[in-house]
This record gives C-alpha cells, structure tokens and sequence, in this order.
C-alpha cells in the first residue's frame, strides 16, 4: 500500500510534466510545417522571385513615400532602451589635399529602437522540456542553450532572413472608425480589420501569402510627444494575429511601437501578440512606422520594400522602409 500511495503520488507530480513535457525535436510549434526544423528565415521565405515580380507590377507611378521616423534624440524609447549618437571629427588632416571628415559613434539597443523591425530570434517562450529542464524556446524550437553567445546569437540572427521586397497592403483602421487615431487600448478587432478593407475596396480574399499586411491607428501623430506615443498604444489582439496568420503574412507592421494592444485585455498576458507571430509563426514585426501621405493619397497597396541590415546575430534591426505606387 505504501508503495501504491508513492506511486500514485510520483504519477501526480509526473503528469503534468508530461502534458507540457517537449523535446528539441517536436513542440507545440515547431519544427515549422512548411521550411522543416533548420530554418531560420521565418516568413522571408515566402518572398521567392514570383512573389517579387507579383509585386513590382503595382508601380504605376514611381512615387516613393518615406514609411519610416527620424532617428533622433528625444524619439520615443521603449522601457529603458536609450540612443546615442556622437560625431567626433576625424583628424588630423591628411595628405596633401588635407582630406578630413566626420564619423559617428552609435550606441544603444539600435535594432529595436525608432522604426525598428523585430526578427525571430527577439520573442521566444518558457517551456519546461522532456527532461525536466525549463527553457527559453524560440522561432522553430531553437532554444536558448543554442542561441546563447556574449556577442550576438549564435541561432536566428537577423542575418538569416531574406530581404522583403513584396506586397504591402494597408489596412486604415483609424480611417474605418472616423477618428484621427484610435484611443488609448483600443484593441482592434477582426471586424474592425474586415470593415477597413471594405472602406478600401478590398475584402480578406485580397491578402496573398507573403504580403506584408500594415495597420494604421493614427498613432504616428503623437510622435512628437513621446510620453504620450509610448502611453498603452491601440493595436491588434491575438483574434487578428491569428487572421494575419491564416493568411500567410511575411510581416505585420504599424504606425505605434508594439503594433499590438497594450496592456492586453486578459491582465495575464504580457505582449502575447509578438509571440504568437515571432515566436510559433516567423512572422516578422515592423513597428514605428508613419502612414499619413499614403491615406493622403489614398493608397492602399503598394510595393513594400523593408531590407533589415544583416548585423550577425542581432535579433532586430533599423530599418529605412519604402512604399512604391
């Protein structure tokens, strides 16, 4: 009986582990079912020649709209990241042309600061593994231990994922709903989502794979105020990542500095949207954008061109975005 009552009592406190339990091999997300369990381009991957040619036969005008902020100081920073830039002048001159000139030093967190493009190695989960171990597990079940190096990570590095040269297709919410910008925690929803396309002409039938799927919440107005830019920004909620999903999106960007609402409404998740698109999907984010000469002008798909700077082993990158008509 003694034994049975230990038993039991050993089975109790193994079941659990082995609802949860995962191996490097097989997880809730990974290996990912379209790239097999080496990837680590993410949704770049549905950015092939074809999708390219598909989306270069959007330009009819040549016009080309700046999508991104001025890197500066004083531009709204997430938490405690910070950006510096100094220009010591290089000297003494030299040659006799006397040929002299500046150069810059940066520091801070300079790909996740500004507008800013998150890649799969930035968002991962805690998962407790078959062994018993709990690790932090990324895009494809790549795992912390693997990606762990004192300068930059060894797995999933942007420089892994392949230029975005696509479709963009931008969807105003803000337009939709009649307001300048949404308030504060607003979570935008599928018909909200669905109600903007109509606005626009479009419906869901006309996001392809591989498009590059763009929110606007007016947010970008606010740039100039930084304490009220970073102050629980509108955005999307898991209901209209999961839709961006279905429809096979390389990216998912906006004109706010977590493209998702914050806080999110369920006070037990903490930026649950970046991990359903980073984390079990390779769905890149693109955050501080600006929209308003595109609504301006009353485009809503465009080629879209976000090339990240392959820095090894960074998990994010600056970013210059264009949109071409």
């Amino acid at each position: 009986m003694k034994n049975s009552i230990v038993s039991i009592g050993l089975l109790a406190w193994i079941l659990p582990l082995l609802v949860i339990a995962q191996t490097r091999v097989s997880g809730p997300w990974w290996p990912n079912p379209d790239w097999g369990p080496e990837d680590q381009a993410g949704a770049s991957n549905w950015i092939t020649p074809a999708k390219v040619m598909e989306a270069t036969q959007l330009v009819r005008t040549g016009k080309i709209y700046e999508l991104g902020q001025l890197y500066e100081s004083g531009m709204p920073l997430f938490g405690q990241r910070t950006y510096s830039m100094r220009v010591p002048i290089k000297a003494p001159a030299e040659g006799s042309n006397r040929i002299a000139g500046y150069e810059e030093f940066m520091s801070g967190e300079i790909g996740h600061v500004g507008t800013q493009f998150d890649g799969v190695g930035h968002i991962g989960r805690e998962v407790t593994m078959a062994d018993g171990q709990v690790e932090l597990v990324f895009y494809n079940g790549f795992t912390a231990t693997e990606m762990d190096a004192p300068h930059g990570v060894q797995k999933l590095g942007i420089e892994h994922m392949k230029p975005i040269i696509t479709r963009g297709v931008l969807i105003d919410v803000a337009g939709y709903k009649g307001v300048d910008r949404l308030p504060n925690s607003y979570e935008v929803t599928v018909a909200d989502v669905e109600g903007a396309l109509a606005r626009q002409g479009m419906s869901e039938a006309d996001i392809h794979a591989g498009d590059a799927v763009l929110f606007r919440y007016g947010w970008s107005q606010l740039w100039r105020q930084p304490e009220a830019y970073s102050h629980n920004p509108p955005g999307i909620g898991l209901d209209v990542a999961r839709w961006v999903v279905r429809h096979q999106a390389v990216a998912v960007g906006s004109d706010s500095w977590t493209g998702e609402v914050v806080p999110n409404p369920d006070p037990e998740l903490f930026f649950p949207v970046h991990q359903e698109l980073i984390t079990y999907n390779g769905i890149f984010i693109v955050e501080n954008l600006k929209f308003e000469e595109l609504v301006s002008d009353g485009v809503s798909e465009f080629l879209f061109i976000v090339t990240p700077i392959p820095f090894k082993g960074a998990t994010g990158s600056p970013l210059r975005p264009i949109a071409i008509r």
